[in-house]
């Protein structure tokens, strides 16, 4: 079976206190969860590296979480008292690094920031040296990088909890946020066609994941040659079958968006692919989301952007700027839903 997440088994990480090192760990393994051991049990210890580590009754979970931290900050500002996270952006980030600075501030803990100028990830410094200094004087780990065996690797050496902020394979924690933002404007998820139109990329791969454990019914628009993973499409169809969704690929912009509830892109291009700009911007013509192609999708369809959006490529002003647009409300619930995944992680 294709296993998107951590390698490792799942481990409880234990502090035993210490004169030396109040950090000493001893690892655990983490027992099969029962009814009683509750959702706490379920979610501590774990690494969040692709949307399959969490099952759909977790997701659900997280939401509820979510939704009660969006509405009642105050509730939650003491929940991770003196946790600390290391950040690791090895990417330039604009929404990651503010939410999750943000979010594990207001959750009463604080973060630490680290780039390729302090670590240089692999070269300065091996992953498991890294991994194996952090695990003893941070709580968690969120890494923002290139490839995703560096953020396997990462879970797999580090006995904290690591968050996958962005790999050139998934991007997990935009993907909730995402179907988060969709609950919140169409409530049922089981009765809407969603779609998504562009780059078969990291975002891509983890809206498909989420789309199948929620039971949606979601399409997938790409050009031939930029197809999501066929590995992780037979995946979500895997998923599929137990949870009733419908997840499809097709080469046509217009078979995708007809009569959708949401319409979905992001850039052709992404980080580390520049040099493929020119190229890819001919190829991807005929897949911008303009007033012709949105206009196929349902009245009341939404439209969103994991952004940064180039306006004028993947999508027009008129699209992006109308009142079908939630790409800022879809941007702001990233803060609330990574909050409820490091409380969830974190917590005693």
């Amino acid at each position: 079976m294709f296993k998107l997440g951590s390698p490792r088994a799942r481990i409880l990480t234990v502090a035993v206190p210490n004169s030396r090192n109040s950090f000493n760990r001893r690892r655990t393994p983490l027992k099969r969860v029962t009814k009683t051991a509750g959702r706490k049990q379920a979610f501590r210890g774990k690494d969040f590296l692709s949307v399959d580590d969490f099952t759909p009754e977790q997701i659900k979970s997280l939401f509820k979480v979510a939704a009660d931290m969006k509405a009642r900050p105050r509730k939650y500002r003491r929940a991770l008292d003196g946790k600390m996270m290391a950040l690791i952006f090895e990417k330039p980030s604009l929404r990651t690094r503010t939410t999750f600075t943000v979010g594990i501030k207001q959750l009463g803990g604080d973060s630490l920031l680290l780039t390729p100028a302090d670590i240089n990830l692999g070269k300065r410094e091996s992953v498991y040296d890294v991994a194996k200094n952090l695990e003893r004087m941070v709580h968690g780990i969120m890494i923002r990088t290139f490839g995703h065996d560096i953020c396997t690797k990462l879970a797999e050496y580090a006995a904290i909890p690591v968050i996958n902020g962005l790999t050139d394979l998934e991007h997990p924690c935009q993907a909730l946020g995402d179907f988060f933002t969709i609950r919140e404007c169409k409530k049922n998820l089981k009765k809407l066609k969603l779609c998504y139109v562009g780059d078969g990329n990291n975002v891509a791969h983890s809206l498909i994941l989420t789309a199948a454990k929620l039971g949606a019914t979601f399409y997938v628009a790409t050009p031939e040659a930029y197809q999501p993973a066929g590995e992780l499409m037979q995946r979500a169809r895997e998923i599929a079958e137990s949870t009733g969704a419908t997840v499809q690929w097709t080469a046509e912009p217009g078979e995708a968006v007809r009569d959708s509830d949401m319409v979905y892109t992001d850039t052709w291009a992404s980080m580390g692919q520049e040099g493929e700009a020119e190229a890819r911007r001919k190829v991807f013509a005929p897949y911008q989301v303009n007033n012709a192609l949105f206009s196929m999708a349902d009245p009341e369809a939404l439209f969103m952007h994991c952004l940064p959006a180039h306006r004028g490529e993947e999508v027009t002003d008129q699209i992006i700027d109308s009142p079908n647009s939630v790409v800022f409300q879809q941007a702001e619930n990233r803060l609330h839903v990574q909050k409820a995944i490091m409380f969830e992680l974190l917590r005693d």
